[in-house]
């Protein structure tokens, strides 16, 4: 697993289907989902430690996205 779409793909083998419209709220959703996966012991804690610094690094890359063009204006 290396990417957000990684991800994504590992949740839908639980049925779930992730799309909010913004990439940021979607990776927020996901890491959520990971989270509940995890407390309900359907995935084991190297998958999910994994899955959640993927969705980390990535929405870190989001938000600075966000305060360029924030800051641009």
């Amino acid at each position: 697993m290396k990417t957000v779409y990684d991800v994504a793909q590992l949740l839908k083998k639980y049925g779930i289907f992730v799309y909010l419209g913004k990439r940021e709220w979607d990776i927020e959703m996901m890491e959520y989902e990971l989270t509940e996966l995890f407390k309900h012991k359907l995935l084991d804690r190297e998958v999910y430690a994994r899955a959640r610094s993927i969705l980390k690094v990535e929405l870190d890359k989001e938000k600075q996205k966000i305060e360029c063009r924030l800051g641009d204006m």
